[in-house]
């Protein structure tokens, strides 16, 4: 679909009422992060004590970009957390599992996906078991399936692989490597394949308990020349709208998110924030705000990362615009200060492993447990292990009768993970 058609414009007025400007007009030269040429938003007038009130556009973009005062949007940010759940801050003990590195996209930040011959390839069925159980020896409850999208689409290679193994797609190689996890092992998978279709999420509710594909941008203007997404269709917010809208009507467990400091704009990073909130159809169990690292080796690898301040000043805009009924999430592996993130309203640090790298940011190692439960209890606050649907989600409505049954046996009276180390 070429960018900046109707189809398009329409995408961003749902969520930009009153914006009479062309919406999808590129910019051209990607000139790092943040764009100081794109000034949407006139901060200038806004009070510098002004109260927050409902979340609003204008001042949302003024509190990231910090031309007012961030500290009332600190406080409010963890008010709104603290009204939910308190003190407490979960993690999902994880091994993850690469299962194929082979992509149709090109995302100009990444290092996960490898063409055929460079490391791009498909993990046998005994090479995930190995993983699973590996993670379950070490008290894991869930089974992270990350992987390249729809690389049959491109690669001879993906195609000749899945016709070996009697399937029609990856999205059905996905489906039996998750069904062989919970047959063989105790762990619950969590699938991060992509675009999904209904049909696809249908097939993947018997034996996932939670999937998840990031919104990461709302506005197609990162699909133009020059910039990340660009000839990376998957990476089209239509389609990826498409998928969270799917995940609600078949009731799946859904976790999303936005990347900071691809290139976007903070006028764009607060609507695609916007966006996540009107898509809510009570099936988004988490947002995740996730800031970019450069990466050796991408075509963004000169590119400069988000500063930490504005990293903060976004996730609390993020719990201001979603509340304090979502679950709001960063990676504790991107941050080398995390802990002062808890002062942004998070109430989750998302999976974290004990034994397998993570295979999006492989030079970022995973703080260790012992590491994460000091500097959580340090600031304050309980760390608490969960599985890959959280608590709320432990219910007829949202799990298949044989997934809500093993749930039930993996949790404690309040929804939270009992972890079992064997000896």
């Amino acid at each position: 679909m070429q960018v900046g058609s109707d189809l398009h414009v329409g995408l961003l007025q749902r969520w930009r009422p009153g914006q009479d400007r062309n919406l999808v007009t590129p910019l051209r030269g990607y000139s790092g992060f943040p764009h100081d040429q794109c000034k949407d938003v006139d901060v200038t007038g806004l009070s510098i004590r002004m109260s927050l009130g409902a979340p609003d556009r204008d001042k949302a973009v003024a509190f990231a970009k910090g031309a007012i005062d961030p500290g009332p949007l600190f406080e409010e940010a963890q008010r709104l957390r603290d009204e939910r759940t308190g003190r407490r801050i979960t993690y999902s003990r994880k091994v993850f599992i690469p299962l194929t590195t082979l992509c149709m996209d090109t995302c100009s930040y990444c290092t996960f996906a490898k063409p055929p011959g460079a490391g791009g390839e498909y993990l046998e069925p005994e090479d995930v078991l190995a993983i699973a159980r590996a993670g379950e020896r070490f008290g894991c409850t869930e089974a992270l399936f990350t992987l390249g999208d729809r690389p049959e689409d491109r690669w001879p290679q993906a195609r000749e692989f899945l016709e070996r193994h009697n399937c029609g797609s990856t999205i059905e190689y996905v489906q039996r490597m998750s069904e062989l996890v919970v047959a063989e092992t105790s762990l619950f998978p969590h699938a991060n394949p992509g675009l999904m279709s209904d049909q696809a999420l249908s097939s993947l509710r018997s034996s996932n308990v939670s999937a998840g594909m990031m919104l990461e941008n709302i506005s197609p203007r990162l699909m133009e020349p020059g910039m990340p997404h660009h000839n990376c269709p998957d990476k089209d917010p239509l389609a990826r709208v498409a998928t969270i809208e799917a995940a609600g009507r078949q009731k799946m467990p859904f976790t999303t998110g936005v990347l900071v400091g691809i290139g976007e704009t903070t006028e764009e990073l607060v609507d695609s924030l916007f966006a996540l909130k009107d898509l809510q159809a009570g099936h988004i169990q988490e947002v995740i705000v996730q800031n970019f690292r450069a990466k050796a080796d991408t075509r963004m690898r000169r590119e400069p990362e988000p500063t930490p301040d504005y990293v903060r000043r976004v996730v609390a805009v993020a719990r201001w615009i979603l509340g304090p009924d979502m679950n709001l999430q960063v990676p504790p592996n991107l941050s080398e200060q995390y802990e002062v993130l808890l002062e942004s309203g998070i109430n989750d640090w998302g999976g974290v492993s004990p034994i397998t790298i993570d295979w999006v940011n492989p030079e970022q190692p995973w703080p260790h447990l012992d590491r994460l439960r000091e500097k959580t209890e340090a600031s304050g606050f309980e760390l608490v292990a969960r599985l890959p649907a959280y608590p709320e989600f432990l219910t007829r409505e949202w799990l298949s009768p044989p997934m809500l049954e093993r749930a039930r046996r993996s949790s404690d009276d309040s929804g939270y993970a009992l972890i079992s180390i064997p000896a």
